[in-house]
């Protein structure tokens, strides 16, 4: 009883240090706001960048892996990538809407909050679960696998987390919120925690489709919503810094999930 307690504090300290790493976004505060202004465009592809190598070089293929383990056919995870996108298609359609038809009503004219902002939220809660369940499993499986499992995740959220905080500044949210709801997003891992401690043998296919799903609402954002708006930059410096910065991206995930590996 006292290692099975012992386990689960040490899962639930994990997965709330890698909840922290949400934080790094604070670095930005130190930076004058006009200044902020001006390489948003830079993290924006940043951010687009990440997010593309998550959904490519890291969630698609764990699904593909996991897929294969428990039997499911490549077609079938290739079908829930997307239904992923197709869902949040329709939750951004539904934001877009609300907010319009809110702004309508009450005759607002107060700073439009992109829906891509909500939905990268939504996309990061659950890449966050996700993590939450790996940890917990490695733990069960051993505690030094356990700890590494918990610096490589750390690590791997870093580079994505910076981005993220960006995209939803740029988004149209205050810093102060920007921070808050990075970080309640980032705390879904704790609940992927207790469900790896607790669920664990049972969440082989749901954990298939959560890693498919989430790598469908990842390509959403990036192809729908970033790169759409990265095209509205015209000057041509402004452009090859937003490519470098997305490969910078891509590159970055790519290189953490191939040394971890």
């Amino acid at each position: 009883m006292a290692y099975e307690l012992g386990m689960l504090g040490m899962i639930l300290l994990s997965v709330f240090i890698v909840s922290l790493v949400s934080f790094v976004g604070i670095l930005t505060l130190l930076i004058r706001q006009a200044v902020l202004n001006n390489i948003l465009f830079a993290l924006t592809a940043f951010a687009a960048g990440t997010l593309l190598g998550a959904a490519l070089l890291d969630l698609a293929p764990e699904a593909l892996e996991s897929g294969e383990a428990i039997g499911i056919s490549q077609l079938a995870v290739f079908v829930y990538v997307l239904v992923g996108i197709l869902v949040f298609y329709s939750i951004e359609r539904f934001i877009s809407w609300h907010h319009h038809h809110h702004r309508e009503l009450k005759g607002e004219s107060h700073k439009e909050v992109h829906a891509f902002t909500y939905l990268n939220l939504i996309g990061d809660a659950v890449h966050n679960f996700l993590d939450g369940t790996i940890i917990a499993a490695s733990f069960l499986t051993n505690i030094p696998l356990g700890i590494s499992a918990t610096v490589a995740i750390a690590l791997h959220e870093i580079p994505q987390e910076i981005g993220d905080f960006a995209l939803l500044i740029y988004g149209g949210l205050s810093k102060a919120r920007a921070l808050l709801y990075n970080f309640l997003s980032a705390l879904t891992a704790v609940a992927g925690g207790l469900a790896g401690y607790f669920f664990l043998n049972k969440l082989a296919h749901p954990t298939l489709f959560l890693l498919a799903f989430a790598a469908g609402g990842f390509l959403y954002i990036a192809s729908a919503d970033l790169i759409p708006e990265l095209h509205k930059e015209t000057g041509i410096w402004k452009s090859v810094m937003q490519f470098f910065c997305m490969v910078a991206g891509i590159v970055l995930i790519f290189g953490i999930t191939s040394f971890l590996e």
